[in-house]
């Protein structure tokens, strides 16, 4: 997958029903080709801006989760690799520079609900006009681009 087509299919996969932080994540597995269902499972509650809290957008820690997918160690006494940190590094300053026109990376910022209020969040996801559908779409396409250039400079020698 490209981080083109990773552009097109994460916003998709949000519009139809995945948490951003899922979305994300998971375009990012399918292009390293690892079938990934208990990790989508377990980013669920990163939705809202972890656990509907409107803190960071679930979209920057779908896209680290996929750097770690990809680098991180998987025993105590594994290594992560020296690539991951400066890697991940980068994806947070690129999402800042995405979201920077919002005033900063929370989902309060962003997507503007309060996830406590059930009338807005069902605007949120019903609204032909919402911000779902316009501005946190277009973030998760942005940041599925960044994540997936990225994913392809990772040298893993």
């Amino acid at each position: 997958m490209t981080p083109e087509l990773m552009s097109e299919k994460a916003p998709e996969l949000f519009l139809n029903g995945f948490h951003c932080s899922q979305a994300i994540f998971a375009v990012g597995a399918e292009m390293l080709n690892v079938e990934a269902p208990d990790v989508i499972a377990a980013l669920s509650p990163f939705g809202g801006g972890i656990a509907s809290s409107g803190n960071v957008c679930g979209t920057l820690s779908g896209a680290i989760a996929a750097l770690g997918l990809l680098m991180g160690k998987k025993t105590p006494k594994d290594r992560d690799h020296k690539a991951m940190w400066h890697l991940s590094h980068r994806m947070v300053r690129e999402f800042e520079r995405i979201t920077e026109q919002y005033g900063g990376m929370n989902c309060t910022d962003i997507a503007r609900v309060d996830w406590q209020d059930r009338e807005q969040v069902k605007a949120f996801y019903k609204a032909p006009d919402s911000r779902r559908r316009t501005e946190c779409a277009r973030i998760i396409g942005e940041t599925a681009l960044v994540l997936g250039k990225l994913l392809q400079e990772a040298d893993l020698r």
